[in-house]
């Protein structure tokens, strides 16, 4: 809905498919790569009902953190407001928010219910004088109240950006403690902010690459609990799980869903070969996409099904091709030196993530699908395993720091390569997989 701000989002984000929105005034200045976050306040949200308050003020600094934490807006400290929010349904004193250079504004109601919230809010263009779209209302229960917190922020940075948000989402993971030499493993699901962390494996058996399906319900993984690597599907919600079928005597790993669930495309190690399959879920039948005297692993399908992107030895050295998900002849597109490995496609379809080490390094980078325009985001002793967010916006991965004593954790970072931050944990954490926006 906001032309300039769009196409700041769009100079910003290098890789990024612009968005088409209606001029407007609110923008973020962007000068030599460098964005100028943009001002906005976020009053605690009026309590309709006794007892009340403290959901407002709860549900306002959610909505705060996730778009402060965006790296694209600075919040107006509250005790530099002028104007106090006493009445949803009051006009807003423009000029009081003018006055401290808040250029959008987001207001809130809510009603409490028992065990049940009612959130109401409205996203106002402080310089234009307007509300940006109409107000929306979400209900659910109080146990749920950051999800409507995070409901709400996806709605305000979308009216604000053009872009549809990645708040009300999860991530799952491989949760860590012990030293590296006795590392326990098992895996973990959080918010994507790193809140309301539960687990879903013990620790008695190491656990790897969990990947979650398109419509966050699902999740593979690898264990060892068998002494060696094996393919496992579990339900979120019950936390039940089988193995997928193997062959007698191979070893199975780095799993991915097809976009639409039906099918698990993963590697297969047998006979001193390696090789990507793929596995229809229903019959538990399987095909071989690839026979070449060579590793070849990390598949991941293209949003739309059709091709497959993976990793590969077979020039040599680890780098980047694609082929047709039916599998055949596959395109190398990784040229630049050093080595790539676990790469990903973009929910958008137009880039791919990877993991690239290169003189001493590793990093987290982006390409285009025909490999130009490779761009490097991080540098660390080890960076790996990017996953995306709903919106292709931002990429998670794990960074691992150096030492006996090193530990892994999760990082983001946008696909500029501004905005790195690390996401808080409880202990040490490492391949993330970041599910869709819920319903």
């Amino acid at each position: 809905m906001i032309g300039r701000l769009a196409m700041a989002l769009a100079a910003l984000w290098a890789f990024a498919t612009p968005v088409a929105a209606q001029d407007g005034p609110l923008r973020i200045e962007i000068t030599e790569g460098v964005v100028e976050p943009l001002p906005y306040a976020v009053p605690d949200f009026v309590a309709e009902t006794p007892g009340a308050a403290e959901w407002g003020e709860r549900l306002a600094r959610v909505v705060a953190a996730d778009l402060t934490g965006t790296g694209l807006f600075r919040e107006v400290p509250r005790e530099a407001h002028i104007s106090a929010i006493t009445s949803f349904a009051s006009p807003v004193q423009f000029a009081d928010w003018k006055a401290v250079n808040a250029q959008a504004l987001v207001t809130g109601a809510v009603a409490q219910q028992g065990d049940r919230l009612t959130v109401k809010f409205r996203v106002w263009d402080v310089f234009a004088d307007r509300e940006l779209g109409q107000g929306l209302q979400f209900s659910g229960t109080t146990e749920g109240w950051r999800r409507m917190a995070h409901k709400v922020s996806d709605a305000v940075y979308s009216r604000i950006t053009g872009e549809d948000g990645y708040f009300d989402s999860r991530v799952v993971f491989v949760a860590e403690t012990g030293p590296k030499d006795d590392r326990r493993k098992r895996l973990g699901i959080m918010d994507y902010d790193g809140a309301n962390v539960q687990y879903l494996t013990d620790s008695s058996a190491i656990v790897l690459n969990p990947r979650f399906s398109p419509d966050g319900q699902r999740v593979l993984y690898t264990s060892y609990e068998t002494g060696s690597p094996r393919v496992y599907l579990l339900d979120v919600g019950s936390v039940s799980r089988r193995v997928l079928p193997t062959p007698d005597g191979a070893n199975t790993f780095s799993p991915r869903f097809s976009p639409d669930a039906r099918q698990v495309v993963f590697s297969l190690a047998q006979g001193g070969n390696t090789d990507i399959y793929v596995t229809e879920i229903a019959s538990g039948q399987s095909r071989r996409l690839t026979a070449a005297p060579s590793i070849e692993t990390a598949p991941s399908f293209s949003p739309a099904g059709r091709r497959i992107v993976f990793e590969s030895d077979r020039s040599g050295t680890q780098q980047i091709y694609i082929m047709p998900a039916s599998g055949g002849e596959a395109t190398r597109i990784s040229f630049g030196p050093g080595r790539y490995g676990t790469p990903v496609w973009s929910p958008r379809g137009d880039l791919i993530a990877f993991t690239k080490q290169a003189e001493g390094r590793f990093h987290i980078g982006v390409m285009r699908t025909d490999g130009s325009e490779e761009r490097l985001l991080t540098a660390s002793f080890l960076d790996e395993g990017p996953t995306w967010s709903p919106n292709g916006r931002v990429i998670m991965f794990t960074r691992e720091t150096q030492g006996a004593q090193g530990s892994a954790a999760l990082y983001s970072v946008d696909v500029s390569g501004r905005n790195l931050k690390r996401v808080p944990t409880p202990a040490g954490a490492s391949d993330p997989s970041w599910g869709p926006l819920q319903q």
